[in-house]
């Protein structure tokens, strides 16, 4: 029989319908037929030797010639840090200038790879990039939210295949942070502790979903998650901003996030997915009731009517089955 299980971080029911349940294999890619990318593409913007004349350039690590990351402001941005910040009412109509941050994370010179593949130096290098970028965004006057995020593949919205991320700083805070701060709020009023510091500590205490550990991270499926192989990277040291985390740290995630993705691309054949860096609003530094923490979504299932109209969510894979999938996957030593 299905059951709902509550997610008390995000405050959404979620149906677990355990009739309709796939064997975690099931959500394997079976119809990707994964194709030989080239290592260098002439028309790709983002490979050597293609990029534009460094006017949009933000940061690069590494000399120029030779870099291994770069930051570079979107040539389409969705917001502009040129526009001001103005709110405009006119009787229930409220509008504000588009004005904000909107930047792309070239990951690596190559066009062919993606970060399951990388070695861990690699995915380090992305970090301290994600890190540096966090920290110079956050004095922008005006700047609320700063939201790091990835599209890996054509159904989690990518539509250049060199490996990349982004980052984009609004001058609001989007009501779904300010809904998940307010029940966090109350929770640390209610108990005196960080919801998600309890969180993690029961998802250690009870083991079945968890998927890798770490020094100073892990990674487990929630118990009421949302999707299929929903997955969250906890810090295990509280902190609320990404910016906070220490040089170790960074290190220690970069193994931690290659790990967990690896185990996703050899277990369910590169799946398309998204993840995001949530951390809270700019000018709540240092809370006790807020942790950052990584979301990663595997686009292997579809939200449908019931989904859209009712907001709710159902979930046909079990999170321990899902959790115990991942766990056994093997990485190959000498991928390809």
């Amino acid at each position: 029989m299905s059951e709902l299980r509550q997610n008390l971080i995000t405050r959404d029911w979620v149906i677990i319908a355990t009739e309709r349940a796939k064997r975690p294999d099931q959500f394997a890619n079976h119809k990707k037929v994964t194709q030989l990318l080239p290592s260098h593409r002439d028309d790709c913007p983002f490979c050597v030797g293609n990029e534009e004349d460094g006017t949009l350039e933000t940061f690069c690590l590494g000399d120029r010639a030779d870099w291994k990351v770069r930051a570079i402001r979107n040539k389409y941005p969705a917001l502009s840090p040129t526009a001001e910040g103005l709110r405009i009412s006119s009787g229930i109509h409220r509008r504000m200038s588009g004005m904000g941050i909107h930047e792309v994370i070239v990951e690596h010179p190559r066009h062919d790879l993606t970060t399951a593949l990388l070695s861990i130096e690699e995915v380090e290098n992305i970090l301290v990039v994600y890190r540096q970028r966090y920290l110079e965004i956050r004095k922008y006057p005006h700047i609320e939210t700063i939201i790091i995020f990835k599209n890996h593949g054509e159904s989690a919205g990518t539509s250049l295949e060199h490996p990349h991320s982004q980052i984009a700083a609004t001058p609001v805070v989007p009501s779904q942070f300010r809904t998940r701060i307010d029940e966090t709020i109350r929770y640390f009023d209610d108990t005196g502790e960080c919801l998600f510091c309890r969180t993690l500590e029961d998802e250690l205490a009870a083991g079945e979903r968890v998927i890798f550990e770490s020094k100073h991270f892990v990674a487990f499926i929630p118990y009421a998650a949302l999707s299929p192989f929903h997955i969250w990277i906890f810090p295990r040291r509280h902190a609320s901003s990404f910016d906070d985390i220490t040089d170790p740290e960074i290190s220690d995630l970069a193994d931690t996030l290659k790990t967990v993705l690896a185990k996703l691309y050899y277990g369910l054949n590169n799946p398309d997915y998204n993840y995001n860096i949530r951390s809270v609003p700019t000018a709540e530094q240092g809370t006790k009731y807020f942790h950052w923490y990584i979301a990663i979504i595997p686009r292997v299932s579809k939200q449908a009517g019931f989904e859209l109209g009712s907001g709710m969510f159902i979930n046909t894979a079990l999170p321990e089955e899902s959790a115990e999938f991942l766990r056994s996957t093997i990485i190959p030593i000498d991928p390809p």
